[in-house]
């Protein structure tokens, strides 16, 4: 058949022709080659192109970081449509919320059975307007942002835009054929697709994990060589809230023998000097770079070389090349240096706009600048730290406060191994501050203590009222810690607060 040509996809078809025969993706006892990927999602796109699937149309991908999963996605890309990746554990209604934005014209899941098994037939739920046959013309990847902060909402990303960030990732972080990388970031999320992309470009060999635990995960950097692996935080805290001393010691020292692991990329969400410090000593010599985007953005949008972290390691960096920024107050004025204001973001790798939302696509930028919503500060050597959320402000009183600054603060107590802060309505001081905390592996915390404590970190108006201790941070659909989770656990009452 003739292959759609665009960017990504000739990109992506030539790297197959050029490493035929090695392995291209191993994992869930599964090997693809390099050959055999290209093969099998020509045959698949010849199919969904008869199908109903071509340009300015989209298909939806079930994933679960499985080989078969790349299949489907050079298959979709093959026939010139656009790929919407949702995780095979989507609940229906999610699912159908999607859909309903989306209006895929099929459903293909490599795990369901050969084809025609793999392939639902949606159809069109409606006649396509001219504006979402605009932005699904030139698209890659239609990615649904977790919805933590309200509906789900699907970010357009071109092959153009999409080309040019794989390009970028890779002038930094330099993939080559001896490059194993490490696929433990759901297949849906943007950051682990270009994790996952950049090694495939360049010929080397992509290992999957479906599910992450912490002594799986170090088994496996170590049973299989890798040398590059992509995290969000919460996989790192969890690994150093779950595992015991004497277990972290032992795959430290047996990482720092092997000596495979060369490059650790964090990012999703805010890092943090204690668990940035904690895992740069693990993962030695290997370097850490932490990088900071969006969605809608195409992701890591600005990074921390590890050179940098000494120095400021509480930051996100300075921002990546073709990249330029403003913080600017409610007014839309430019904040002076260390004064904080919205973090917005003018790319050449910005998303088209948002499928199905045309209002809300036109509240997502401000005079060509992209809003963030994330509250940030600068200093004058040009680096740039995130304080918070512009939508989690909790106001308490009449004082603004950010969960984040609260959130650093309980981390620098005794014994708290991470926290999280929400603010809840309350009828006297309008919010109410509840923090949750799980303490570090092996030691107790009393609320009473971490009181004490705080005092020395955090004016007493920004003191949380409430205080929940257990044993995991509650997560969204990425991944990504989740605070309007933590909320609704607190409403629910599925947790209560801990007297002093």
């Amino acid at each position: 058949m003739d292959i759609s040509s665009n960017e990504v996809t000739d990109d992506l078809v030539s790297a197959c022709k050029e490493h035929s025969s090695r392995i291209a993706i191993d994992g869930e006892g599964v090997s693809v080659s390099y050959g055999n990927l290209l093969a099998e999602a020509t045959r698949l796109g010849q199919r969904l192109r008869e199908s109903g699937a071509g340009e300015s149309t989209s298909v939806m991908v079930k994933c679960s970081n499985h080989p078969s999963d790349f299949v489907a996605l050079l298959g979709v890309w093959i026939a010139g449509a656009a790929v919407i990746p949702v995780h095979r554990t989507s609940p229906q209604d999610v699912v159908a919320g999607i859909q309903a934005k989306a209006q895929c014209v099929g459903a293909i899941d490599m795990l369901a059975g050969q084809w025609p098994t793999c392939f639902t037939s949606l159809g069109l739920c409606e006649r396509p307007t001219e504006e979402r046959k605009r932005l699904l013309q030139k698209a890659a990847l239609v990615i649904f942002t977790s919805g933590s902060t309200g509906q789900p909402k699907g970010a357009v990303i071109s092959h153009s835009a999409f080309r040019g960030k794989l390009r970028q990732n890779t002038r930094l972080f330099e993939p080559t054929v001896d490059t194993v990388s490490l696929l433990v970031l759901n297949n849906t999320f943007s950051f682990g697709i270009w994790v996952a992309l950049i090694t495939l470009l360049n010929g080397g060999r992509v290992v999957t994990m479906s599910r992450f635990t912490p002594s799986a995960f170090l088994e496996t950097l170590i049973a299989e060589k890798v040398t590059f692996v992509g995290v969000v935080p919460t996989m790192i805290r969890a690994t150093f809230g779950t595992l015991s001393a004497v277990e972290l010691e032992g795959f430290k020292l047996r990482l720092k023998e092997k000596r495979f692991l060369r490059q650790v990329v964090i990012g999703g969400e805010p890092l943090g000097k204690q668990l940035s410090a904690s895992l740069r000593t693990f993962i030695d010599p290997a370097v850490l770079f932490d990088v900071y985007g969006l969605t809608e953005t195409s992701t890591s949008d600005f990074y921390l070389d590890p050179a940098d972290y000494p120095q400021y390691e509480a930051s996100i960096g300075k921002p990546a090349p073709g990249i330029s920024y403003r913080i600017v107050d409610s007014k839309g004025k430019e904040c002076e240096f260390q004064m904080s204001g919205e973090l917005q973001i003018k790319s050449p790798y910005v998303m088209e706009g948002y499928l199905g939302d045309e209002d809300l696509t036109i509240s997502a930028f401000s005079n060509g600048w992209f809003r963030t919503g994330d509250l940030a500060t600068r200093d004058e050597a040009g680096y740039v730290t995130i304080v918070g959320r512009l939508k989690e402000l909790i106001v308490r009183g009449g004082n603004k406060i950010t969960p984040l600054e609260v959130e650093r603060a309980l981390m620098k107590c005794s014994g708290v191994g991470v926290a999280m802060v929400t603010g809840l309505a309350d009828p006297i001081l309008g919010q109410r501050l509840h923090a949750y905390i799980v303490p570090k592996a092996g030691e107790a915390v009393t609320v009473k203590a971490i009181k004490n404590e705080l005092t020395e970190y955090l004016e007493k108006f920004k003191c949380p009222d409430y205080y929940y201790i257990g044993d995991t941070l509650p997560t969204g659909r990425t991944g990504k810690i989740d605070r309007g989770q933590l909320g609704r656990w607190i409403e629910s009452g599925n947790i209560h607060p801990v007297e002093s």
